[in-house]
């Protein structure tokens, strides 16, 4: 791994920190970047200590687009062998929480970044956007279609036609991010969220998360029957039962992700 485009920190063994370092591009989501982002969390995946990962650029941005210089010279023959679907599809299927730390313009590609995180904390002075109709295209990673499965119709159409950044109240208000905090506690406070998600059992954890997912990709009916297959699998793991007993016995449990 470069660490010139990605510095992960992994000081705390349950939760690895990505930090998108691309300062002088202002974080711009190249392919290499992107490439690095999904080798990671690959990597975390793999790893059972790993709880949960954290994401951010920086105190000053998150990202702001793709790599516009990629973009000069490709045609639509190029754009249509691209690889980066595939690697967004790779970030897209890591299976424990991604949480999002996100400071200064969060745009375009960088949006589509944090559409695939599972819990945002936006500094005060953050912005979202979607202006890539400003450079003759148009969002092409998730931007039309996971974009309005979370914020609607109306909010999406004003992103991505008008171009119009979101504040960080708006994002909240359309639950873009989870929370909104001053911009000197953002990563301390997706920090405390990431050590919460360390004392859950790992595997309810994963479950669950998936089962939220799947309500952006299939019919109620078939979400309910997955929900409930997760549910009744758990029944058979050794955390469920040290969860109800320390329940019953008033204390921590202390779970092993068995």
């Amino acid at each position: 791994m470069s660490d010139d485009l990605l510095l992960t920190d992994k000081s705390d063994p349950r939760v690895w920190v990505l930090k998108l370092n691309r300062p002088d591009q202002r974080n711009a989501i190249a392919t290499s970047l992107l490439q690095e982002i999904a080798n990671t969390l690959e990597a975390a995946d793999r790893n059972e200590t790993v709880c949960c990962a954290i994401i951010w650029g920086g105190e000053t941005i998150w990202a702001a687009g793709a790599d516009i210089g990629e973009m000069a010279d490709r045609d639509a023959l190029g754009a249509t062998n691209d690889v980066r679907p595939r690697l967004w599809a790779r970030v897209q299927a890591f299976s424990k929480p991604l949480i999002a730390a996100v400071h200064g313009y969060c745009l375009g590609a960088g949006n589509e970044l944090l559409l695939r995180c599972d819990i945002a904390v936006a500094a005060e002075d953050a912005q979202f956007g979607q202006p890539e109709l400003n450079v003759g295209i148009m969002p092409g990673a998730g931007g039309t279609q996971i974009l309005p499965r979370l914020v609607g119709k109306m909010a999406a159409m004003r992103m991505v036609l008008l171009g119009d950044f979101l504040t960080a109240q708006e994002a909240l208000a359309y639950g873009l991010v989870t929370e909104v905090a001053p911009a000197g506690e953002v990563f301390e406070r997706a920090q405390k969220i990431a050590k919460k998600i360390t004392f859950k059992p790992p595997m309810a954890v994963r479950l669950a998360k998936q089962s939220i997912l799947e309500t952006m990709e299939v019919p109620l009916s078939a979400g309910l029957q997955g929900e409930r297959r997760a549910f009744s699998l758990l029944f058979g793991t050794e955390d469920k039962n040290e969860g109800v007993l320390a329940f019953q016995e008033k204390r921590k449990p202390a779970f092993k992700g068995k």
